[in-house]
């Protein structure tokens, strides 16, 4: 049977909570993803400068990928929440069909060609011995993962990059790096459009703080006008199990 891409617009389809079961299952610390529960509320809220989308790939019914991700009006680039694909169906293409789909959505909702879009991804070299364990019961791959990404044309941005809040103790996340895929090849980003695009990003949930951790994001980039899109696997990428 041949694997099924299509868009889920209806806050009521039923795909939803089967994405949520597969996103769960696929990453091996669902409680950092968006639950299921919230899309809904994200499908419907399709105004304003903020736009949620949700793909999904089933084979007979059943959702075995999918990708949640945002259309920034205000940055004017898109940032993907999560993409992710059942094990059992990697490496036969299923990922990229929901990549390439996610830039047709992102396209039509910038009204052109949308310069690129965003995810951001733990780093395995800083993941402490729990989390690698916790990959390793998962039955997932930190290096495996960031290789995936890397096919599909990510290239990580040049940046330290921190999510501001969720880290021990309330502080920020430090074991995530920022991944930036251009429409078309290129070796580098506008600083401008990293830092634009996570103050878009972080507003929701932030509120007026979100501007003051643009600042920082921008300040680490030591008046670069451009930052370097990188290789995104770290120096060591053989798992240490």
């Amino acid at each position: 049977m041949s694997v099924v891409v299509r868009e889920v617009s209806d806050p009521d389809d039923p795909a939803i909570a089967g994405f949520g079961v597969m996103q769960n299952a696929a990453y091996f610390a669902p409680e950092t993803l968006i639950p299921a529960q919230y899309i809904p509320r994200l499908l419907a809220g399709e105004t304003g400068p903020r736009r949620n989308f949700l793909v999904v790939a089933e084979l007979e019914g059943r959702v075995v990928g999918g990708a949640l991700f945002h259309w920034l009006a205000d940055a004017g680039s898109g940032f993907s929440s999560f993409l992710g694909v059942d094990r059992a169906l990697r490496q036969q293409g299923v990922a990229r069909r929901l990549h390439e789909q996610r830039f047709r959505i992102l396209d039509r909702a910038a009204g052109g060609r949308v310069p690129g879009v965003f995810i951001d991804v733990v780093n395995p070299a800083r993941l402490s011995k729990q989390d690698l364990e916790r990959e390793r019961r998962a039955g997932s791959d930190p290096w495996d993962r960031r290789r995936a990404f890397e096919r599909l044309g990510f290239k990580q941005v040049d940046i330290r990059y921190e999510q501001p809040v969720g880290g021990p103790g309330g502080g920020p996340v430090t074991i995530l790096d920022l991944l930036y895929c251009p429409h078309e090849p290129a070796s580098t980003v506008a600083t401008r459009l990293v830092v634009a695009t996570m103050r878009a990003y972080w507003s929701p949930w932030l509120g007026q703080s979100a501007e003051r951790h643009a600042r920082e994001l921008e300040s680490r980039a030591h008046g670069a006008t451009r930052l370097a899109l990188i290789s995104p696997l770290p120096p060591a990428i053989d798992p240490p199990y």
